[in-house]
């Protein structure tokens, strides 16, 4: 469960509905107020519900850095509850690929400070970044990957670690959906359910991000139901051309006499040999299970390919 409250985010790096097409309940489609450039253009609303129902950009550019050489520049840093870093780790991060195409992490440059490790010096002392890393680097050889999306959403490990890395997969590349192993919540995670959707206001936009004509569909809760559901908002930017997410924004937060957490995300991606890739993973999150103390940590991941 631990993982689900440290990001029933990090919905909370990714499929935009994904790997199992949610579907928009028709009622709440009819809801969605479109602008007037959008209108102006011709915007054809069945078949964008359709793409984004079936999209896999998102998840699948997150499963092609694994076949690639990239560097990266990360930092973890926890607060006090005034704010104040209590711990911190910089670090450079290459992925490299062998002969046999299979990865492996090295890092250089690390400076940390305050309890960030045990007293090993080996063992991440805060869960958020141990999570991180478990999902994104492996210092050990990780062979036979691809970045084929069906049925890779699968728990095959039921280890602890596996469990929560699935749970925080879902979050992330499924936003909006009902994730599995969160108690009291319910299926208020499942924002396009039919019981779900006429609480949030569901617009559609047209914008120019980086350089490109983007649809930005954004999902924010109406003011009655503001301290009612999970997601303060989910921000998508859909590539026009094609509908590929290029950037997405998360805002959730839930309480109970359990757990409590309340987290923002921003992804980022970026388009290079015909294939997008995350250049951006900030996080920034605020999470308690009443067995565990509170955690208060941003990280900020910058990848270049």
């Amino acid at each position: 469960m631990k993982i689900c409250i440290v990001l029933s985010f990090f919905a909370v790096l990714s499929c935009s509905f994904i790997c199992s097409a949610q579907q928009i309940d028709t009622a709440g489609a009819r809801n969605i107020q479109l602008d007037s450039f959008v209108v102006k253009s011709g915007f054809n609303m069945n078949s964008f519900i359709k793409r984004v129902q079936n999209d896999t950009t998102f998840y699948k550019a997150f499963k092609s850095m694994h076949l690639v050489p990239f560097n990266a520049v990360n930092s973890f840093t926890a607060f006090d509850k005034k704010g104040r870093v209590i711990a911190s780790m910089h670090t450079n991060a290459q992925q490299r690929l062998n002969a046999k195409r299979c990865r492996t992490t090295t890092f250089s440059n690390q400076t940390v400070t305050g309890d960030f490790y045990k007293k090993d010096k080996k063992t991440i002392n805060y869960y958020t970044a141990e999570l991180f890393y478990n999902l994104f680097y492996s210092d050990k050889p990780v062979c036979n990957q691809n970045d084929i999306v069906a049925g890779s959403m699968v728990l095959k490990d039921k280890s602890r670690m596996e469990k929560n890395k699935y749970e925080l997969k879902q979050l992330i590349f499924n936003p909006g959906s009902k994730v599995e192993g969160v108690p009291f919540m319910g299926d208020k995670a499942s924002i396009f359910d039919a019981d779900e959707v006429d609480k949030y206001d569901l617009k559609i936009s047209q914008e120019v991000y980086d350089s490109e004509e983007v649809y930005v569909f954004n999902v924010t809760p109406k003011p009655e139901y503001k301290n009612k559901v999970v997601y303060n908002e989910l921000k998508t930017w859909f590539r026009r051309s094609d509908y590929s997410i290029v950037a997405r924004d998360y805002s959730l937060s839930f309480n109970t006499l359990f757990y409590d957490f309340d987290v923002h995300m921003k992804v980022r991606m970026r388009l290079m040999n015909n294939k997008l890739y995350p250049t951006l993973i900030d996080y920034d999150g605020n999470w308690s299970v009443a067995t565990q103390g509170r955690e208060r940590m941003r990280v900020v991941m910058k990848i270049a390919y």
